[in-house]
């Protein structure tokens, strides 16, 4: 918890709260010039003052983490190594500082770069279709999630009322579902191949005729999850709208994307339950596939759910989750675990997530340290879809999962790993990172001149000098 951020972290959320340095220390116990060099991260953070600056402040552990202004450095880093904007070189701690205590101008910084991407994009004619849009519909549902830690109290508090009336155990879960949405809806689930009014579809319903319909393809576990998923559409659309919180969405697209995230995540909430969930997850080390078939679910629906684990006074190991498809695409992105994920570009070839295509079907680990110290358990395993029809692929993706290394000895992949030695040191993006020495770089970085001599051929693809020192 003690990262360079954490003092800058402590300053803004007290100036937030309208307290002085002298108030926020006599009820720390502290003096004023020590807290003044704490919030300047000239001292440590014991646990013991940790704690009581949750109280002081009125906040939990996470939010003094750091964890979302180090995203915010991550963006800006992007963004200001970004050649158009001609910026040779940004001097040490700047970054950090801008992030740390003036967060809304960074996120406006944010928004502007974006702003000016989609004009550039616009301009060389890739114009969308409705017109210019700051943010793409399916980049601002991501962004939503993201923001509020992929944890939402109103629809755990649905999914658990829901599920005491199924009173169900897991392996009975489908069929409980299946009886609540005929007795009470007076709905009929159907299984039938994709033909007619389902072709082209894996679930359909028709209001009219009160009929689910679900395509064959679907394993037992997805058909479970869409059905759960048509009960909360029918049961818990209040709940979901309330866990808007009042934010609105900037186009129909996206507020209809953010509400079908939110009954999905509700359905997930009603075939694990969060405590019965907690619980498992803790006894089985975090075992993701024995998760999967202790509840009924398939690996991905219980890698995600770890994700969401992070209810005030009863939270999971933070994990980050990520979804990436072969061409490096990312389609879900939450970071629970405070990990800075690069929004521009590819990620690092090195990481596991890339690796792990080519092991299709096993789970794959990772110690990774980034530039900055930071060091993450990592694990990956490919999830395959359903192929539309013979001799068509099927689409194939990566669930990649991480959690910081100080939490490793509570996940079962850790098992046997050497904590020190097997460390493989990763970057956020080839145009952000530092190492001199890697050989599975694509590009150079941004922010170094390059060191070019045809006299010497060396073993990583490009040479370039190292970062002068900040004066």
């Amino acid at each position: 918890m003690a990262r360079a951020l954490l003092g800058r972290t402590i300053r803004r959320i007290r100036q937030e709260r309208g307290q002085t340095q002298g108030a926020l220390a006599a009820r720390l116990g502290i003096s004023a010039s020590y807290l003044n060099l704490i919030e300047h991260d000239q001292r440590a953070v014991t646990a013991s003052l940790l704690i009581k600056l949750t109280a002081a402040l009125e906040v939990d552990i996470a939010a003094l983490s750091g964890a979302s202004e180090r995203q915010l450095e991550v963006g800006l880093q992007e963004v200001l190594s970004d050649p158009m904007l001609g910026i040779e070189e940004m001097p040490e701690g700047e970054i950090a500082t801008l992030a740390g205590s003036a967060p809304n101008i960074a996120r406006a910084v944010l928004a502007l770069y974006r702003a000016w991407r989609v004009a550039r994009e616009d301009s060389g004619g890739i114009a969308l279709p409705t017109g210019r849009r700051i943010l793409l519909p399916t980049e601002e549902a991501r962004d939503f999630f993201h923001d509020r830690a992929n944890h939402f109290p109103a629809l755990e508090a649905a999914a658990e009322a829901i599920g005491a009336e199924l009173a169900a155990a897991p392996a009975e879960m489908n069929h409980a579902i299946a009886e609540r949405l005929r007795r009470a809806h007076g709905l009929t689930v159907t299984v039938a191949a994709p033909v007619g009014t389902l072709a082209g579809a894996l679930r359909r319903y028709d209001p009219a005729a009160r009929r689910l319909e679900l395509s064959d393809s679907l394993p037992r576990e997805s058909r479970g999850f869409h059905m759960a998923f048509q009960l909360m559409l029918l049961e818990a659309g209040e709940a979901a709208q309330g866990a808007l919180g009042g934010f609105e969405p900037s186009s129909p697209e996206a507020a209809q994307l953010i509400r079908i995230g939110l009954l999905n995540y509700a359905a997930a909430a009603l075939l694990m339950p969060y405590g019965a969930y907690l619980g498992a997850a803790r006894a089985l080390r975090h075992d993701v596939e024995a998760l999967a078939a202790r509840f009924g679910v398939s690996f991905e629906q219980a890698a995600h759910r770890l994700s969401t684990l992070q209810r005030e006074g009863a939270r999971g190991v933070p994990f980050f989750f990520l979804r990436v498809d072969p061409a490096g695409n990312v389609d879900k992105r939450f970071s629970a675990a405070g990990f800075p994920f690069a929004r521009y570009g590819g990620s690092c070839p090195k990481w596991i997530v890339h690796q792990a295509f080519a092991t299709p079907g096993q789970i794959r680990v990772q110690l990774a340290q980034l530039p900055d110290g930071a060091a993450f358990l990592c694990f990956a395993r490919t999830v395959q879809g359903v192929a539309a029809r013979w001799g068509e692929p099927a689409p194939v993706h990566v669930v990649a999962m991480g959690c910081d290394i100080a939490r490793a000895g509570e996940v079962v992949y850790a098992q046997g790993l050497d904590l020190e030695a097997a460390m493989v040191g990763i970057g956020l993006s080839c145009r952000l990172c530092d190492r001199l020495d890697c050989r599975s770089r694509a590009f150079p970085p941004l922010e170094h001149r390059l060191a070019l001599d045809p006299l010497v051929e060396g073993a990583a693809p490009w040479r370039f000098e190292a970062k002068r020192p900040a004066r």
